[in-house]
């Protein structure tokens, strides 16, 4: 088998026999689709939603000075993270790029589990490895060591209580509790991309299938459905969540990005970036960089990643992520635009696409967020 094979997870069967459409997606063959997209995304938003995310990278750091290496090697305050709960952060170059955006899970003591991204696990494994240098800590890659299933919508919170004892009551968001699901052992984490409630299960690959079929089964008399990639991105755009390669990238640090607030200057010790991010704050604060924003078309065109934003002739932009929006009936994007033109109601904004200027209203993210 060449390594240029695509990766299956231990779902791929299931999928096929589902019917899904397959994609290659960062090395992996994962579902696009079931059926319509639409029809998926409108189930998580108002029913529930099934995800096979096992293609996500897991990183597992032990030992005595675990929270040392990750506070040194991330931007984030690690070590003040409790047992049992999680934390968005990002790992970033010593110029202060973005390599990855990160859930960082702390399971004990001295144990954490890091989530990368698909695209950038094995790059996430090797600057982690790489700056455990001086540190009591081990690095150990887990990726073949979890499938992982994510449970989206509304409707989440009771199938998953139908097949559990664990306490999802009081699971708070951005926090985990190992548990049993459908007599299968799991760490269940109250997290997701998709702007809803939802809990995204770790479970062993020779157990993913028998977890998929029960949460299939609990979920079908409340409207729940498979869902692929296509409606995770369309989920994940209107909650305006950024998407690593789109929203963020090495050439971007954490404060262009407008999510400085992950960087802790206040932490113990030094950390991986820290001078280059300190410059890039200040900067920030004199000359601010562009900002991130929604845009809402007035029209039917729909942007994509790459298009310009233009305003008065001049480009004054760039998209990051566009498509329709099933939730609003119209197309939505992100993107990077000159802060004179970021504010909400900014008139006389238009994207290009190909050509014709499509006018666009600009508003703050996120498109969606969900009633409580």
């Amino acid at each position: 088998m060449s390594s240029n094979a695509p990766r299956h997870t231990a779902l791929d069967a299931l999928h096929r026999s589902l019917g899904a459409t397959m994609t290659d997606f960062a090395g992996w063959d994962m579902p696009l689709r079931y059926g319509s997209e639409r029809d998926e995304h409108l189930a998580v938003r108002t029913k529930a939603g099934l995800f096979d995310l096992s293609h996500m990278g897991e990183i597992t750091v032990t030992g005595p000075q675990a929270a040392a290496l990750l506070n040194y090697a991330l931007v984030g305050n690690i070590a003040s993270v409790g047992v049992g709960r999680a934390r968005y952060t990002m790992i970033c170059r010593e110029d202060g790029g973005i390599l990855d955006d990160l859930i960082v899970y702390r399971l004990a003591d001295t144990e954490y589990m890091v989530v990368a991204n698909a695209s950038n696990a094995q790059v996430v494994l090797d600057a982690l490895t790489e700056r455990t240098a001086g540190f009591d800590a081990q690095v150990r890659d887990d990726r073949d060591a979890y499938a992982l299933i994510a449970v989206q919508g509304p409707e989440s919170p009771g199938i998953l209580k139908s097949l559990t004892d664990a306490d999802l009551d009081g699971l708070k968001y951005y926090a985990g509790l190992p548990g049993t699901v459908a007599g299968v052992p799991a760490l269940i984490a109250r997290t997701g991309y998709t702007g809803e409630d939802g809990f995204e299960l770790f479970v062993a690959p020779s157990d993913a299938e028998k977890l998929w079929q029960a949460l299939t089964e609990a979920g079908a008399p409340v409207g729940l459905v498979p869902c692929g990639l296509s409606c995770r991105d369309t989920l994940r755009l209107e909650a305006g969540m950024p998407l690593y390669g789109h929203e963020l990238s090495t050439s971007l640090t954490p404060f262009d990005a407008g999510l400085g607030r992950v960087v802790k200057f206040e932490k113990e010790g030094d950390f991986v970036g820290r001078e280059s991010l300190a410059e890039a704050a200040s900067h920030a604060q004199e000359n601010p960089p562009r900002v991130l924003v929604g845009l809402i078309a007035q029209g039917r065109r729909v942007p994509r990643a790459g298009y310009s934003v233009v305003a008065d002739g001049k480009v004054i932009g760039e998209i990051t992520s566009g498509a329709p929006s099933p939730t609003l009936g119209k197309p939505i994007a992100m993107a990077y635009v000159d802060a004179a033109h970021a504010a909400p109601g900014t008139a006389g904004v238009g994207v290009d696409i190909r050509g014709s200027h499509e006018p666009y209203e600009v508003v703050a993210l996120p498109f969606y967020k969900r009633q409580k």
